[in-house]
């Protein structure tokens, strides 16, 4: 019998991709309230952080990450460009789809 693993669990180690963060932080910032999108940013610094824990890094330190987003709002843009710069992402802009006239 397979070991139940929890959703959560599944998650993080998904995100553990730079493409699947990426990914997943895309969609929640093009649909994703001010809460989901603290707690997706949550997500991957978890991630980032169990993958800088189990490497030999001495300079991993995840706190400050942590800090950031332990706040209640969503960071300003230099320091969430500076969060994503640290969990190895970059903010990008594309077009909307044409919407007809």
């Amino acid at each position: 019998m397979k070991a139940h693993k929890s959703y959560h669990a599944y998650l993080i180690e998904s995100l553990k991709d730079p493409k699947e963060a990426a990914a997943y932080l895309d969609v929640v910032f093009e649909d994703g309230t001010p809460e989901e999108i603290s707690l997706a940013l949550k997500n991957v610094a978890e991630a980032r952080r169990e993958i800088a824990g189990s490497s030999q890094e001495p300079n991993a330190d995840w706190g400050n990450c942590y800090q950031l987003l332990n706040r209640s709002e969503i960071p300003a843009l230099p320091t969430l460009l500076t969060l994503l710069s640290e969990l190895g992402l970059k903010l990008s802009v594309t077009a909307k789809q044409e919407q007809p006239v």
